[in-house]
């Protein structure tokens, strides 16, 4: 469930950034996706896994995943 949570943080701040400064949109467009993407940041740290770094490396695939999805 975490790695859900970061890969839709991670996407949408970065949609959300894209979005004001592509289309000119609201301030408040980059300052959500910025605050979306500090969340990105904070997530990992709740697993509660030893071997964490194998694991954020698994994330990465998840990512790939919810992006082709995002796209789709």
């Amino acid at each position: 469930m975490l790695f859900f949570l970061a890969g839709l943080a991670e996407i949408a701040g970065g949609y959300f950034v894209w979005i004001w400064l592509r289309y000119d949109a609201g301030f408040m467009w980059g300052v959500l996706g910025g605050l979306v993407l500090i969340l990105y940041g904070v997530i990992p740290t709740f697993q509660q896994f030893p071997s964490f770094g194998r694991i954020y490396a698994a994330y990465g695939g998840v990512f790939i995943v919810m992006s082709i999805l995002w796209g789709w």
